[in-house]
């Protein structure tokens, strides 16, 4: 129980038993089909088969009649789970749903707000569901966003935390909460980091201002909101045939038919916005904004947000019209080739309290992301809105959180004993590097980049941190032994030698404040530890900017052992002349080193063919041409080193070895007629069907037989033949054959002879 401490008596709790700190009790503010996909994170992925991952959302609440919380397939929770869901009026848990609580210290409930985890806001389930949803086939916005929605990892664990109401998310209540999803196991803050949880955090909504990010101190995940390649447009046409397009999350349906349309401001007994113009009988309102548009909403009837140009366009189509109309049509989505950038509204670094520490950590999916909704509340927000939707699309960076929540839950399935700190290093380590050019505050946009759910469960290499650590980075960071003991909740004191350290918290980015123009050295050190292969040799790789100089030390780390750490040096000199200079550091073992840590038990000759198959070909900017030899007995022996001889049959095949790449040597103008023989083996999922796609180039046929292969177990082999036809007109023709699945490709090359 929390009592209401007002801020004369405040002294008079400090120093009791039981109470860390005393501070106002503030209110805080709550911060999919297409997205997982867009990140390189199939439906068909590897995963393991039923996961002990528990995830626990603080936030708005459940829908628990949701379909993305189905519990079919799920066996009773974990042993572990010390979680309650008693006592609960209209609201059941499941094997899916396995504990819900609610929390309420301040004032009175709202009109709308429901005395239970039961969500009326919407907000919880859909973060709910993008991190631990179940499949759901055919879920849609009316339509928009249409496929198949899931969460990261669909076999986890819920966990609800009720904490935040219509009147926002209290601090008492965020506490409490934490309290008991530690005590049954679950996320919150360095304690969380103490007992292996790892908290997963919304970056804020307050861009695109420098030093707006939230939830900065170096043991939480901090998450940006990036774009996905879909966006939904809203056109708006005129009466004299002109159409403009603008966004907006419009499910109504006008049918073409057109209406008056007039300025706003000419509008009688109306105040300024959508809404407002409802009472006076507005059938729709077209809204024009001031700078550019990176997040879209929904309004409780037709809308659509148009630029200043466009909106200025429709204004003089009024004023120069005796009687203008206008319709608004639903919402359509398209490809944004753009993608992915980070949004306008997404807070951005530096980090606040610790400039040595970059924040945001890394970006996810944040922008136009469908996921489940609570059917009782109005998709748009507004109280007269009654249309009821499972699935709504809403943007935030509490949209990429759950995202990051997601793949991190998926690491930790695969990884059960990795700390926090390696998750949130793998995640990291691992993210693809985003465009400056199009984030001009780059790494305080985006931090270490975009997530990369599959890369994250393989790292390579970890940066580990433990609870000690922290410590120290607090006590070099200034904080004394009552501060420290606020933020630890024990009786933690600053070692020796702590002092000046917090540089060399072993973070895996790397961060450092200076003066413009002033001179730079400054000696970083970290240490890695190998979660890949046992024996293993990494390279370090450096971009530098101009005027800066980055050194490492030793710039080559050989292990012996898995769980083996090395330590490194990097060294920073030089002068920088504009805010932000981004430089990396890569630690390379190679792409071969990579898949055979994947793959352990692959052969060389399967390990070249993932190479090959996967690596895409230009003919412009690589004419040149593979070539085939032939070899007698005698050379053959000096070759193997034994007494091997050419078996019968052998003559006439050496175009038949099962080589990931075809060559075919002819005459110019000679007609060409040969079959190639392959067999592929199935090393993806156990059943899966594969569609030859043939690039084939003017004058030649290539044919494939069978054109479909539909495999029924891993490591079925099936066998095809390559019918290659046609004359050659010039030296060296290219042409490729693709296996439409997970897009194995063999690059095909006819050329003549030289």
């Amino acid at each position: 129980m929390y009592e209401s401490i007002t801020k004369c008596c405040d002294y008079e709790y400090v120093g009791m038993d039981g109470v860390v700190s005393v501070f106002p009790n503030k209110r805080n503010r709550v911060h999919t089909t297409r997205s997982w996909d867009f990140v390189g994170f199939p439906k068909q992925v590897h995963r393991t088969t039923e996961s002990n991952i528990i995830i626990g959302i603080l936030d708005t609440g459940i829908w628990p009649e949701s379909d993305s919380f189905n519990d079919k397939g799920f066996g009773p929770p974990p042993s572990r789970w010390k979680g309650t869901c008693k006592a609960l009026t209209n609201f059941t848990c499941n094997n899916k749903i396995i504990g819900a609580q609610y929390y309420h210290s301040h004032g009175n409930f709202g009109e709308k707000d429901i005395k239970s985890p039961r969500d009326s806001e919407g907000h919880g389930t859909h973060v709910s569901s993008t991190a631990a949803g179940n499949f759901v086939s055919m879920a849609s916005l009316q339509g928009l966003g249409l496929g198949t929605a899931r969460g990261g990892l669909p076999s986890a664990r819920i966990a609800v935390y009720k904490i935040c109401w219509s009147d926002g998310c209290s601090d008492a209540d965020t506490l409490a909460a934490f309290d008991d999803a530690i005590a049954d196991v679950m996320a919150t803050d360095i304690n969380a980091m103490r007992n292996g949880i790892l908290t997963s955090t919304s970056a804020g909504n307050e861009g695109p201002g420098l030093g707006t990010v939230t939830n900065f101190a170096p043991w939480l995940l901090s998450v940006a909101a990036s774009s996905i390649d879909r966006k939904f447009f809203t056109e708006v046409q005129l009466g004299n045939k002109k159409s403009y397009e603008g966004f907006s999350i419009n499910t109504f349906d006008l049918k073409n038919e057109m209406y008056p349309i007039i300025y706003g401001r000419d509008a009688p007994n109306t105040a300024a916005g959508a809404t407002a113009f409802m009472p006076a009988g507005a059938v729709g309102t077209v809204m024009q904004n001031q700078g550019p548009t990176t997040i879209t909403s929904a309004y409780p009837l037709p809308a659509s947000q148009l630029s200043l140009e466009n909106g200025g366009d429709i204004y003089s189509y009024i004023n120069s019209t005796r009687n203008p109309t206008a319709t608004i049509l639903k919402s359509i989505a398209r490809k944004d080739t753009f993608a992915p950038y980070i949004a306008g509204f997404s807070s951005r670094g530096p980090n606040p309290a610790g400039h040595n520490i970059l924040k945001p950590d890394l970006a996810a999916p944040g922008v136009e992301i469908l996921a489940a909704w609570s059917p009782i509340s109005p998709i748009s927000g507004v109280e007269v809105d009654k249309r009821s939707f499972s699935y709504n699309i809403i943007s935030g960076t509490s949209m990429s959180c759950p995202h990051a929540t997601g793949v991190a839950a998926y690491v930790k399935s695969l990884h059960p004993k990795w700390s926090p700190a390696a998750i949130t290093s793998a995640l990291m380590t691992t993210a693809v590097p985003m465009s400056a050019k199009k984030n001009p505050d780059a790494e305080f946009a985006y931090g270490a980049g975009n997530i990369n759910p599959l890369k994250a469960s393989n790292p390579g290499l970890i940066y580990d941190i433990d609870a000690l650590d922290y410590i120290k980075f607090l006590c070099a960071q200034g904080y004394h032994t009552t501060l420290l003991r606020h933020i630890t909740g024990d009786k933690s004191i600053c070692p020796e030698g702590s002092a000046g350290t917090a540089f060399d918290l072993n973070y895996p980015s790397i961060a450092l404040s200076t003066p413009l123009s002033k001179a730079i050295s400054h000696v970083f050190n970290r240490t890695v530890t190998n979660v890949g292969s046992p024996t293993s040799t990494y390279k370090a790789i450096v971009t530098t900017p101009p005027g800066l100089s980055i050194k490492v030390n030793p710039s080559v780390l050989s292990f012996t052992s898995l769980g083996q750490k090395l330590s490194f040096t990097l060294t920073i000199e030089g002068t920088i002349d504009k805010q932000i200079v981004s430089a990396s550091l890569i630690w390379d073992d190679g792409a071969a080193a990579y898949i055979k840590s994947l793959h352990p038990t692959w052969s060389p000759a399967a390990i070249r063919s993932a190479l090959m198959t996967t690596v895409p070909m230009s003919a412009e900017q690589s004419p040149g041409a593979e070539f085939a030899y032939g070899f007698s007995t005698k050379l053959l022996q000096a070759i193997t080193g034994d007494k091997s001889s050419c078996p019968e049959g052998s003559d006439g095949t050496m175009f038949d070895l099962n080589y990931p790449s075809f060559a075919l040597f002819t005459l110019p103008s000679n007609s060409i007629s040969h079959v190639f023989i392959r067999t592929v083996t199935n090393v993806g999922l156990p059943t899966c069907t594969y569609k030859a796609i043939v690039t084939t180039p003017p004058g030649l046929s290539i044919k494939v037989n069978p054109s479909v292969l539909s495999f029924t177990s891993l490591r079925q082999k099936l066998s095809i033949s390559v019918t290659i036809e046609g004359t050659l007109e010039k030296q060296i023709f290219s042409a490729s054959l693709i296996w439409d699945d997970d897009t194995l490709r063999s690059p095909i090359v006819v050329y003549g002879a030289f």
